[in-house]
């Protein structure tokens, strides 16, 4: 997509493209500057491949790192020292774009680029000299300290089903009741909770006014019925399989394992010598007896986004535009937290009687967790895949998964679900090469290749 602004021409990609496909069109265009924007953990490592090609291939134009996964840290330290031929510019959010590309091709280019790779160096410097919060344990020592559950007193609940169960449109009235509309105005850098932004004495007649833009078009997309919700959610026998493992099972006969689900453990060592936790410690082992289970999901209000936000985009609507993306990423989250409200009452049934009001869902006042491959308890994007497979994700509901594992449409949640009541989210942080060698033996893959994916979470 070409775009005009202020006299300058924008070559807008779209997303998930990769690196040789960003330089090839780069090259042929002749471009001035070259963005970046970090959609998911896996694209800061693609980051750091496109400056190390620009490099390469002798590229002399800026480059611009933004995006909701990266930080002047990240960009500091881990991309803008494979690229000298001109600047790497970290840009907070993209209204600073602008700024930054005007001085980029303004007179004082040079003095800005100095002040730049004067603060890259500053911080490099701080990061070096920090030392670690915690100390790290051997892998084994972490295994060691996995809590202790007492699987003799524990019967799984049975899901009302095994398989998956597909939604086919679904009624997107029904999903307004459950928005989390916080992150929506933090999409639009407005600072403070829902509702009290609302009569916040800085922001709040902001915040109103975007408010009401925002129902009135979520009732136009409704009504003309311009998004299409689908979902699938499944349900599988399951055992811990050694450590760290989860063993998927197609029946209750649990004879034919059809997958296996790969999680890591906190390796850090914790204040008071407090657990280190897997979500393989949520499901009984394969010798407990326990006959248990797991499950997972997929959900996307993505199909006829990029349709309508096109549209807007001809008509120079960049505003409505950006609100129509806004709205199909919070619907798609409510799907996620509907879906999962069903889940407990019905579909799995382990929690009939719940009735907790809206912030009572958003706070987690419920049993059970639903972990995010790529999200803190589950920092490996590439378990995606496994996780599709079951649910058979892009038949069932259309979403697809890029090579970097990102989801497409990107109004798109998918995930696990875990029932045991002492199941709860952590963030598993860094870990050392012993656990990486170990989860690429499991997996089949190089340990370069696990190094990869979980780059943001070594601790070497």
């Amino acid at each position: 997509v070409v775009l005009q602004c202020n006299n300058y021409e924008i070559i807008d990609l779209g997303v998930m493209v990769s690196c040789d496909e960003i330089l090839r069109i780069a090259e042929q265009e002749k471009v001035d500057i070259i963005g970046l924007s970090g959609l998911i953990t896996p694209s800061l490592e693609e980051m750091a491949r496109v400056a190390s090609e620009m490099e390469r291939l002798g590229f002399s134009v800026p480059l611009l790192i933004g995006g909701a996964t990266t930080s002047k840290a990240h960009t500091a330290v881990k991309i803008e020292p494979h690229y000298t031929r001109d600047i790497v510019a970290y840009v907070s959010d993209a209204s600073r774009s602008v700024a930054v590309a005007s001085e980029l091709l303004g007179a004082n280019k040079a003095q800005y680029i100095a002040l730049q790779r004067q603060a890259y160096q500053a911080v490099r410097e701080r990061i070096a000299n920090r030392a670690p919060r915690n100390p790290s344990l051997r892998y084994s020592e972490a295994v060691a300290n996995a809590p202790s559950m007492d699987w003799r007193r524990y019967d799984p609940p049975k899901p009302s089903f095994i398989g998956t169960r597909v939604f086919e449109d679904f009624p997107i009235d029904v999903l307004i009741d459950t928005i989390d509309w916080t992150p929506f105005f933090v999409t639009w850098e407005l600072s403070g909770k829902y509702p009290m932004i609302l009569q916040d004495e800085v922001v709040g007649s902001q915040a109103r006014e975007l408010f009401d833009d925002a129902k009135r078009m979520l009732r136009h997309l409704i009504d003309h019925k311009l998004l299409t919700a689908k979902a699938v959610v499944g349900f599988w026998p399951a055992s811990r399989s050694g450590s760290d493992d989860i063993a998927v099972y197609d029946d209750e006969d649990r004879s034919r394992q059809v997958a296996t689900l790969h999680h890591l453990r906190q390796q850090t060592q914790k204040p008071g010598g407090s657990d280190n936790f897997s979500l393989a410690d949520f499901i009984a082992p394969a010798d407990s007896g326990v006959a248990d289970y797991v499950g997972g999901f997929c959900v996307t209000t993505g199909h006829g986004v990029e349709g309508v936000a096109a549209e807007y985009d001809a008509a120079h609507d960049n505003y409505s535009s950006i609100m129509v993306k806004a709205l199909a990423d919070r619907l798609a989250e409510s799907f996620a937290e509907h879906l999962h409200l069903l889940v407990r009452r019905e579909l799995w049934g382990y929690d009939a009687s719940e009735s907790l009001e809206n912030e009572g869902l958003i706070r987690e006042h419920y049993r059970g967790i639903r972990p995010a491959p790529g999200y803190p308890a589950c920092p490996d994007h590439s378990e995606k895949a496994i996780l599709f497979n079951l649910l058979d994700a892009t038949n069932a509901c259309g979403v697809t998964l890029t090579e970097h594992f990102a989801m497409a449409p990107a109004s798109s949640v998918s995930g696990f679900y875990f029932a045991h009541p002492e199941s709860k989210y952590f963030s598993v942080g860094k870990i050392g090469r012993d656990q990486v060698e170990d989860l690429a033996r499991r997996k089949g893959l190089s340990v370069e290749e696990m190094e990869r994916w979980l780059a943001p979470n070594l601790n070497y």
